[in-house]
């Protein structure tokens, strides 16, 4: 049998940040010991300042999610930032490689999707170079956003968010990425200069080696991706055995469902029945929201039943009031009691619109951010160590403003949710939502969870290592 790796085995590139703990949380639940990364890892003098590529093995873990906040920039950008993540984590020795994006595909035709996968093909498969650790000989990947549990399927191409198709599911609304076509075989030809393929569902359903035949086939047609159908788990798992040799996947976290049982298969990873463990973290909580979806929508409105909020208004922020100051102000007498608040941004289509059209697109959304990232600066100050975050870009932003470099991964609280952690001598404790996801009792959810964190028995069974966190 062969020896069990040291090293990582899998290496992901994430998107976004709450993408990336949505695909952490799938792989811990494979048994794979996850670390994520916010951001390329670095070798620091202090913990506060960068300046050199981490070694490897510093990372005690099976599988690397590198998160980026990539998804909107311009695609020269995102390029740049997936290359320099693969580099990282092909010097940690990791066999594998994952891009990772939203399962409703949020992109636009200019990327980022397309000029991503491209790019990093193209560096796994660079003409004459031996691809150190990663597997199998063509230039041939799939795209699969598929995540069932949370109703994203695939069918024919098309994606549908429950019952309807994606054009139609709130998502052409999407204020940076708007979704108007469901066809994911055009959507993804439009930013890519790769020929586009499709593996059909009855394809699927005929199982590995029909899938099989069916990449070899594609491959022969000079097709680089295809867009693979998936409508259950079992398709995945399907698709993922399917895939076992190849350098490069993409797709949603539904995809790595299929990943850890393959190098279980090889020999290569052992099962870790406490890979979701985090250690206990004391202090206060509170609840952030930025995310304009319906999904969050519903959870603020929950929320504010019964619960105190307060919301952030955009264009009172840029007229220059102390909207921070005024945040914090109303979080004190509750955090003095021990009461979790929201400060939260959420605004209907027609409210975000409203503010875009006077602010303009970009610094809308770059002001909400930074103020709920100062916000949450301000709320660590208080003593809040508990946070949960709802939104894929305020996500980013704050784990940056808390200078959180990586976060070890635990039990998820609902379908691409998991708990994390940090570590160090002031731990913080993070549920970190993407917009769409989680029901709508989610924060109330989250805050019991993150409450409810136990204390390792050995730093060596909770997977906080010294050096897997900082």
């Amino acid at each position: 049998m062969t020896a069990i790796s040291k090293r990582a085995l899998l290496g992901c590139i994430a998107d976004d940040f709450t993408g990336a703990t949505d695909l952490a949380n799938m792989l811990v639940r494979g048994g794979m010991r996850t670390t994520q990364c916010i951001g390329v890892p670095t070798v620091d003098e202090t913990p506060d300042q960068a300046s050199n590529p981490a070694p490897p093995d510093r990372f005690d873990a099976d599988a690397l999610v590198v998160a980026l906040k990539s998804r909107t920039l311009p695609a020269a950008d995102a390029v740049a930032q997936s290359l320099a993540a693969l580099d990282w984590l092909r010097a940690q020795g990791c066999r594998q490689f994952l891009f990772k994006y939203c399962s409703t595909f949020d992109s636009t035709d200019a990327g980022n999707i397309g000029p991503v996968t491209d790019a990093l093909l193209d560096a796994l498969f660079a003409e004459g170079e031996e691809r150190n650790g990663s597997h199998g000989t063509h230039a041939f990947t799939i795209a699969c956003p598929a995540f069932p549990e949370n109703g994203r399927t695939i069918f024919r191409g098309h994606l549908f968010v429950g019952d309807a198709l994606l054009n139609a599911s709130g998502m052409e609304n999407h204020p940076l990425t708007p979704m108007r076509d469901a066809n994911l075989v055009n959507v993804l030809q439009r930013q890519t200069r790769s020929k586009v393929g499709l593996v059909r569902y009855d394809t699927v359903a005929d199982g590995v080696a029909a899938v099989s035949d069916a990449f070899a086939a594609l491959r022969g047609q000079g097709v680089r991706m295809a867009i693979a159908d998936a409508v259950s788990d079992a398709d995945l798992y399907t698709l993922g055995a399917a895939c076992a040799d190849f350098a490069l996947i993409t797709g949603g976290s539904g995809i790595a469902l299929g990943l850890p049982d393959n190098f279980r298969a090889a020999g290569l990873l052992d099962d870790h029945a406490d890979a979701a463990r985090l250690p206990r973290v004391e202090g206060l909580s509170a609840v952030l929201a930025g995310s304009a979806s319906k999904a969050t929508h519903a959870q603020v409105a929950a929320w504010r039943e019964t619960r105190p909020a307060f919301r952030i208004d955009p264009l009172a922020a840029a007229r220059g009031e102390a909207v921070v100051e005024q945040a914090l102000a109303f979080a004190q007498p509750y955090l003095d009691q021990a009461e979790p608040v929201l400060i939260y941004a959420t605004a209907t289509p027609d409210e975000v619109k409203a503010v875009q059209r006077e602010l303009g697109v970009d610094a809308a959304g770059h002001l909400v951010e930074s103020t709920l990232a100062s916000i949450a600066r301000g709320l660590r100050e208080r003593g809040v160590r508990k946070f949960v975050v709802a939104g894929g870009e305020t996500s980013g932003a704050v784990v940056q403003a808390l200078a959180v470099r990586t976060l070890r991964i635990g039990a998820q609280i609902d379908p691409g949710v998991p708990a994390t952690a940090t570590g160090g001598d002031e731990p913080l404790a993070l549920a970190l939502k993407s917009g769409n996801f989680g029901s709508t009792d989610f924060f109330e959810k989250a805050l019991r969870h993150l409450d409810q964190l136990e204390h390792a028995a050995h730093p060596e069974q909770s997977g906080s290592h010294d050096g897997a966190t900082r």
